[in-house]
This record gives C-alpha cells, structure tokens and sequence, in this order.
C-alpha cells in the first residue's frame, strides 16, 4: 500500500461525513464506517495531505465504488460554470417524462436534488436504495445531463434519473405528475451569483420555495447546505419562513448543531463532490435539514 492511498484514507476521517452520521427518519438514508490500520499520525498526514492529494482525489475515491467510466466522447465538461436561468434558452419548460419509462416503479417515494450537477452523488444514493426510493436529478447545464445519463446506462440502474431543466420553472409541473409521493428534496451548494443585481438568477425563488413546501409529503423532508454563508442564510431564511416546516434539532434536540442552528456533518452518508472540495480548502459548509409537518 502506497502514503497516497493511506493519505486518502485517512482525510475520509479527516473531512467529515464518514463514521457516524446523523440519522434523520427517512429510510434512505445511509451511513458509511471507515477505519485505517496506519500507524502515521494525524499531524504527520495533515503536513503531507497537500503534498499528495488534491481535493479531485478524495472525490474519485469517494466515489470509487460507482466504478465510472471516464472514456466517454463527452469534451471537457465543466461542473462550476456559471450560467444565466433567465436568459430564454432556459425558460422552456422540461417536458414531463413518461414516469413508467424512466423508473422501474413509478410509485416509489421520490427524492429531486435540484442542481445535481455531475450526479454522483444522486447515483451513489439511488445504487444502495434500489426498490426503497426513486431519485431525479435536475440539472441546468446539458453536458452534465448527458453524461451521467450515459452513467446511469452504464450501472443499469432502474430508479433514478437525469433531466436538463431549469428548475425554477419545471420543478411544480413534474413532482405533481408523479405517480409517487414527494418524500426528499435537496439543494446543495447551488450556484451563489454573488452581485446584487444577479441575485434574481439564484435557483431559489418564491415560485419555487412554496412548489417544494406545497408537494412534500408530511413527514417528507428538505435538505439545503452552501459552502457560502449568504447564499445558506437566503435559503435559511426563505424556508424558515413556513410554519409547516421544522428544522431537524427542534424535533430532535439531540441532533449535531453548532450554537447558530447549523448543522454540523452532512445527514446523506456521503459528502457531495462541492462540498469535498471546499472542505479541502478549508471552509466550512452550512447544512439545514427541515421536515414537513402533518
């Protein structure tokens, strides 16, 4: 066994999420335990850790276990480019797939991660819960699309799907013609657009805030994280907004929050691919998990 691969093992421990993770009461959530039989210390790894890993390496190895093929005629996709929802490329609604198509069992309790980027994290999800959930990943930028299509094919996975649409404007239409109940939406790390002026391009908008609070079941919940603090207190606030919705610590007091309500590892059992890379560099992520009231 070579230091890289050592070093990797021990930065899982070093960056979160893996060991014990929060239990929140939805069935398909999974927590993951890793251990490491090396004798190097944590100070040693963390003087070495940038000396032979890159935060690109800790999401392949994350990940590892999808067993992905990279060899696809794809060109160079890029996961953080920046586009703009409002222009009328986007405004086209998605259109409403035949659910018996695109899902084995149409019935089954769905989860939308809007904003999905790559997918990974969507497909790690739905690979250790087939016949438990449906997963469906909504995704602004084609190339992404296509790719963990091309993925999902690959696995052949039968509960889980990619969609190109502009969430903003297709998230309503396509949870209310499901079959199946509303059980998990999530929105991680979306993009900031950080001047004032473009703050109409962020994904969470009114339309869309009461879309998610309308179609979830009771008991179903809401996932929203951003490694940046304005961008999590505008979903914050948004959300905290709505008496139907409970954050996980006042139902469940002993859940880990910091003093300010955040919460303090990520309830999914894997970190996304953002979320490993800001976490490399150092910064931190701001994590709410709501749930939705009888």
């Amino acid at each position: 066994m070579n230091w890289c691969v050592v070093s990797m093992r021990m930065s899982k421990q070093m960056f979160g999420s893996f060991g014990s993770v929060m239990l929140v009461p939805f069935s398909c959530f999974r927590s993951l335990s890793f251990s490491s039989n090396s004798h190097f210390t944590s100070s040693h790894l963390q003087q070495q850790q940038h000396q032979h890993l890159r935060s690109s390496d800790l999401v392949s190895f994350e990940y590892s276990d999808l067993n992905l093929s990279y060899n696809l005629d794809q060109g160079h996709v890029r996961i953080r480019q920046h586009v703009n929802p409002l222009s009328a490329s986007f405004s086209v609604p998605a259109q409403v797939p035949d659910w018996n198509m695109v899902f084995a069992d149409p019935t089954l309790p769905l989860m939308v991660d809007i904003g999905c980027g790559s997918g990974r994290f969507l497909m790690w999800l739905a690979k250790r819960n087939p016949k438990v959930s449906n997963y469906l990943g909504l995704e602004i930028r084609q190339k992404l699309v296509k790719r963990a299509e091309l993925w999902v094919k690959d696995m052949t996975l039968d509960n889980i799907h990619f969609l190109f649409a502009n969430a903003t404007i297709s998230f309503k239409q396509l949870v209310e013609s499901y079959p199946g109940p509303l059980r998990l939406v999530s929105i991680l790390c979306p993009d900031p657009h950080f001047k004032k002026r473009h703050h109409k391009r962020r994904v969470l908008q009114k339309p869309l805030v009461g879309a998610i609070v309308d179609n979830l079941i009771p008991g179903g919940q809401l996932f929203v994280q951003s490694d940046v603090l304005e961008v999590a207190l505008d979903m914050r606030i948004q959300f905290d907004e709505f008496d139907a919705l409970k954050h996980i610590d006042t139902l469940n007091p002993a859940m880990p929050c910091d003093d300010e309500g955040w919460l303090l590892r990520n309830p999914m059992g894997i970190r996304t691919e953002r979320e490993i890379h800001a976490e490399f560099e150092g910064a931190k992520i701001y994590r709410r998990l709501y749930q939705k009231q009888m």
